[in-house]
């Protein structure tokens, strides 16, 4: 039985974890396949709001093997946390299965975090400052220590005094910060930390083959989205892992035929946290508009979002770049107060028309949108639960988003709720 994919289309924020909770309920086991805690999920579930950081959406269902793959970086004691605040309101979180081969995010490595940004000034990338990327760095470089490691602590205190040689001499020589202590930390991790989590630790690999062999249904979820990715996003105004598709076989021990369906999640219009070229941006009321309704504040961060129209020139890109299968459109009810909508369907810059994103960074950053206006439907769309009691207006829009990117809308969101979904059929 192949795997399904979700990932996001745009620069994250566009719903995964909804759409994630609510395919679940079809699925067997649900694999989180990159990132770390600078990732968060909002899923409502009976009028209540859980915030996810580390923990795979499938966590609220008791059938679900939920997975943390070898492809995420994992904070100790936020995942501590996550699991023992679920807990703590009626979830169970014994089936959670963490991938010895995931790398852990050390105390330094959130100090390094920290110093470089602000060291950075006005050129800081906007990272969450929580150690995501140079925790990838050394698992790029063979320094990182990874989960498996908790369990042998004579190897973590051996590769926690190389790594931290290292580490404080630049702390100290570059940063002017004080050293950390080897003893501090391999106390809290060893002590604290690996009694928690070492109950969890299992080969994620087997997990996630074994239901495949066993005809079982099995959802690889990403964090951040397509235009974050280190090799095809924005950069270096992106992540320091790879969200797209592709990503989620090296994060899980999958090959690529393994997976048959890839669900880009997109919302109706478009938004990003952080620096970063953003072609349709709205710095005027709309905009504002559009973060008020939309609720435009990162779920980790609680930085407010940067909104604007929807991006057809980079939904076309993201259909090629994860393979696409379809597509589900959240936060179609955020557009319900608009008597006109507005779809960017190409670039421009220096009289060149780009129907596809310019693989130059420079021309990125000068390009100008080119639009087409559509009828707003001033309908309230939250209690809508089928196509046809959609309005015209709200379809066309829909319609005309699946052709400007090429591969069909299958689900439409119409509210923060689980269920607040419609069924579509765009051709």
């Amino acid at each position: 039985m192949p795997a399904t994919v979700v990932v996001g289309t745009q620069w994250g924020d566009e719903g995964k974890g909804k759409l994630t909770d609510l395919l679940a309920g079809e699925m067997d086991v649900v694999v989180r396949y990159q990132g770390g805690h600078n990732a968060g999920h909002t899923i409502v579930i009976d009028g209540e709001t859980f915030a996810l950081q580390l923990c795979p959406s499938g966590i609220f269902y008791p059938h679900i093997t939920p997975v943390i793959g070898n492809g995420v970086v994992v904070d100790p004691a936020t995942l501590i946390d996550e699991v023992d605040g679920l807990a703590a309101r009626g979830i169970d979180t014994s089936r959670l299965v963490v991938s010895g081969n995931a790398h852990l995010i050390m105390p330094y490595h959130q100090e390094l975090d920290r110093v470089t940004e602000r060291y950075l000034g006005k050129n800081s990338l906007g990272t969450t400052k929580r150690g995501i990327g140079p925790a990838y760095a050394d698992k790029a470089a063979r320094v990182g220590l990874r989960v498996q490691d908790l369990l042998d602590p004579k190897i973590f205190r051996q590769k926690l005094e190389v790594a931290l040689k290292e580490k404080n001499a630049v702390l100290a020589k570059v940063y002017n910060r004080l050293p950390l202590s080897a003893d501090e930390i391999a106390e809290r991790y060893l002590g604290e930390h690996a009694p928690r989590i070492a109950p969890l630790i299992g080969d994620t690999v087997s997990v996630v083959h074994d239901a495949l062999d066993a005809g079982r249904h099995v959802l690889l979820e990403g964090a951040q989205a397509t235009f974050l990715d280190l090799d095809h996003g924005t950069y270096p105004f992106v992540t320091s892992s790879n969200p797209v598709a592709g990503g989620a076989c090296t994060g899980t021990g999958l090959g690529p035929r393994d997976i048959d369906r890839v669900l880009g999640i997109a919302k109706a219009y478009i938004t990003r946290v952080g620096a970063g070229p953003f072609p349709t941006e709205l710095h005027d009321d709309l905009g504002a508009l559009l973060v008020e309704r939309g609720h435009e504040f990162g779920t980790v961060t609680g930085r407010r979002r940067r909104t604007g129209w929807f991006d057809a020139v980079m939904a076309r890109q993201a259909v090629r770049l994860n393979s696409l299968t379809e597509v589900a459109l959240t936060k179609l009810d955020v557009l319900d107060t608009f008597e006109t909508v507005k779809v960017c369907v190409a670039y421009e810059a220096d009289g060149v028309r780009y129907e596809r994103p310019p693989y130059h960074q420079s021309v990125l950053h000068q390009v100008t949108p080119v639009y087409e206006e559509l009828p707003g439907w001033r309908t309230d769309l939250t209690g809508v639960t089928a196509h046809a009691d959609l309005p015209d207006a709200a379809c066309r829009y829909v319609e005309f988003l699946a052709e400007q990117i090429g591969v069909p809308v299958r689900l439409v969101g119409v509210g923060p709720g689980r269920e607040q979904f419609v069924s579509f059929a765009t051709a």
